[in-house]
């Protein structure tokens, strides 16, 4: 059947991914997260159509020191895949998912959060609706703000907005919006063997939900349905005023162009801005050499006030 799901091959990844793997219980469904090492927590948001295997080299770099977190939101990843009718594929819905995992490890202070893409937009409604929590921002390759005046959609994000019915074949039935994207999103190239990897949780019809629900969820107009969200983060982002934020950028962004870069340093002037300009939208695929140290220094300079939990 068209339907029917697959198991996921986890031979795909494994090699890459040496990570214990942790399950929530999200209103019936597996919610699956890393939790790796101890100390102060980083919690890693990662987008659409990527999993927490994308963070994978920052893991193994920070997890010796640090307690990193890295859930794969509902429908993604190695968590459960619900239909649309089972689950609200939306950013208030993703943004609750975060809180009831936090509650559940117990955090109560002392959060970095590093985001990228969609995990941008999550973390920084997130971060508003519990300010005392947060320390540090790591931005990558996201946006905490509405589309800047003269930026519109992506042709490719346009159409799978508009025109369900063959979005809706093209995305679940193709998997073209994840395949795309191993070859549109990394600008020096990815491997087989991280191709691969990427996309083994989205391997049928069923599994591919959350890449199509993702791009129908991106607030655009007054009447989508995750505006209301998108107008509390725009017009709140100031609060984040006072916490150290790293900027890291690849240049070579077709969704997230420098356009969206300027409109950050416009907003948090503040901000350690680095940019890379033979990088991607996939940043930490293109340039983890560079990339891990900055982010290892500027934890180690803005230290926290007092220990975490």
């Amino acid at each position: 059947m068209i339907f029917s799901r697959k198991p996921i091959n986890m031979a795909a990844f494994k090699p890459f991914y040496p990570f214990e793997s942790h399950y929530l219980n999200r209103g019936g469904f597996k919610y699956h997260y890393l939790d790796q090492g101890k100390g102060e927590p980083i919690i890693m948001l990662h987008g659409n159509p990527t999993w927490s295997f994308y963070y994978r080299s920052l893991i193994q770099a920070l997890s010796p020191e640090y307690r990193t977190i890295v859930p794969d939101h509902i429908g993604c990843g190695l968590s459960d895949k619900p239909s649309a009718k089972e689950y609200n594929y939306t950013v208030k819905s993703r943004v609750e998912d975060l809180e009831l995992l936090v509650k559940h490890l117990k955090i109560t202070k002392g959060i970095t959060l590093i985001v990228h893409d969609w995990g941008g937009m999550i973390g920084f409604i997130f971060a508003l609706r519990n300010l005392k929590m947060i320390e540090r921002l790591v931005i990558t390759n996201t946006a905490g703000f509405f589309t800047p005046k003269g930026k519109g959609l992506p042709l490719r994000l346009w159409l799978i907005r508009h025109l369900t019915p063959l979005a809706t074949v093209g995305v679940l039935g193709f998997n073209l919006f994840a395949r795309s994207a191993l070859y549109m999103a990394s600008h020096k190239g990815l491997s087989k063997e991280v191709k691969k990897a990427l996309i083994a949780p989205y391997n049928c019809w069923a599994n591919r939900i959350a890449t199509l629900k993702f791009v129908q969820d991106i607030p655009v107009f007054s009447t989508d349905q995750s505006h209301a969200m998108g107008y509390f983060m725009d017009n709140k982002l100031h609060n984040l005023a006072h916490i150290p934020k790293l900027i890291c950028w690849g240049d070579h962004d077709f969704v997230f162009t420098p356009v969206f870069l300027t409109e950050w340093q416009r907003r948090f002037p503040d901000a350690e801005v680095h940019r890379f300009a033979d990088a991607g939208h996939y940043l930490l695929e293109d340039a983890p050499e560079q990339v891990i140290p900055l982010i290892k220094r500027f934890l180690k300079k803005h230290p926290l006030a007092q220990n975490a939990d």
